[in-house]
């Protein structure tokens, strides 16, 4: 019998629904309940990390904070797939442009995860793991925003450990590589989903282009982010009906 409450989640069994949508900042969280959700309840509130769960189109859905970066989404994720029966986890955040043909706005897919932390050495490969997402909640979710008509990108993102890096040079390999863009948590939310058998997926909205003067404020992050959003709860409802 897994333990619950957890030391970081004071819900009891049940009190979350199969899909999970994981902005990092709790205020978002927050505002996806209240304005997203019908009849939310909280259901967290250890440390300020809210978690509500409600329905959406009349599928429990559930959304619960992450905080920033690999350590505090590695804990949340791992005890909601572990602990708490969570099937799915969709990551809605911000991330940085590399690309030059992203703009703020713009809505990346993460179909994986490069990464500068050393998260993945706990699982013992003998070699370079490659988090992925789960092939069926990217399908959908792009599927979404192309009968929508929304300007969506699918491809790789860098999820590093460090925002402010002392080298500055860090970046150019990466936009060699292709990678769109970077932000702080995706890695550790994959390799978490592939070592409990469950699924995830990132989708990210541009919040700024780090070669431009590009940018959205705080306030814009935490509330105008409504396209991604819908995405994901319109994703986790149609995962219900399969």
């Amino acid at each position: 019998m897994f333990p619950t409450p957890t030391p970081h989640i004071s819900a009891k069994p049940g009190d979350f629904g199969k899909t999970v949508l994981m902005p990092g900042d709790p205020l978002r969280s927050k505002f996806i309940a209240e304005n997203f959700l019908e009849n939310p309840v909280l259901v967290n509130n250890v440390r300020g990390v809210q978690g509500y769960t409600g329905t959406y189109k009349g599928v429990p859905v559930s959304v619960m904070a992450s905080g920033m970066g690999m350590p505090s989404m590695g804990i949340y994720s791992y005890e909601l797939f572990n602990f708490y029966g969570v099937e799915n986890i969709l990551r809605v955040g911000s991330v940085g442009a590399l690309s030059e043909k992203l703009h703020v706005r713009d809505i990346v897919l993460a179909q994986g995860a490069c990464t500068n932390s050393a998260y993945a050495a706990q699982f013992g490969c003998r070699g370079a793991i490659a988090p992925i997402a789960d092939y069926g909640l990217l399908r959908t979710a792009a599927d979404i925003a192309e009968e929508r008509g929304l300007r969506c990108t699918v491809g790789n993102l860098l999820s590093s450990d460090t925002f402010y890096d002392d080298d500055k040079t860090a970046n150019a390999a990466w936009i060699k590589m292709g990678v769109l863009g970077i932000e702080m948590e995706a890695a550790a939310l994959y390799l978490n989903a592939m070592r409990a058998g469950k699924k995830a997926l990132t989708i990210c909205t541009v919040s700024d282009h780090l070669y431009r003067p590009e940018a959205l404020s705080p306030e814009d992050r935490q509330e105008s982010l409504t396209q991604m959003i819908e995405i994901a709860l319109d994703t986790a409802a149609k995962m219900a009906s399969k």
